[in-house]
């Protein structure tokens, strides 16, 4: 964590999606693997744009399910450059939920999140980042 959790989301916004009643799990609370998804979605564009090519997820590492997700929570995926490699980019990504009526959002998950560039035949290729990406 960024030690943003009492400051609030910090980073490059990835995505924002609303919690449907179709993501729940048996208990009723939004499917841990349904936020994974929305993580990796979000990491894989930030990925891409550090990259400047595709990139494809190689490893998951240091999840943290923090807090659940709800139906009708807002859900945004922030993301923070870990490091940048010859032909791969970590990326910290965090969840955040805003929950109806509520104005402060709160840290609901976090973890690292690899990617890999690609060719367009799915071969690693280097990263050729932008002269913005600098690891934080």
């Amino acid at each position: 964590m960024n030690g943003q959790a009492d400051a609030g989301p910090g980073g490059d916004l990835c995505i924002r999606t609303l919690a449907m009643p179709a993501d729940t799990n048996a208990n009723g609370d939004i499917f841990g693997g349904w936020l994974l998804s929305q993580m990796d979605v979000g990491g894989g564009v930030f990925a891409s744009k550090v990259a400047k090519s595709r990139t494809v997820t190689v490893a998951i590492e240091a999840m943290n399910f923090r807090k659940a997700v709800y139906v009708g929570d807002l859900v945004s995926v922030h993301a923070h450059l870990v490091r940048v490699g010859r032909t791969s980019i970590t990326v910290h990504l965090e969840a955040w939920a805003l929950r109806r009526g509520e104005q402060q959002p709160f840290l609901v998950t976090d973890g690292n999140f690899t990617y890999v560039s690609i060719d367009e035949h799915g071969r690693p290729q280097p990263v050729r980042p932008t002269d913005t990406a600098i690891a934080t």
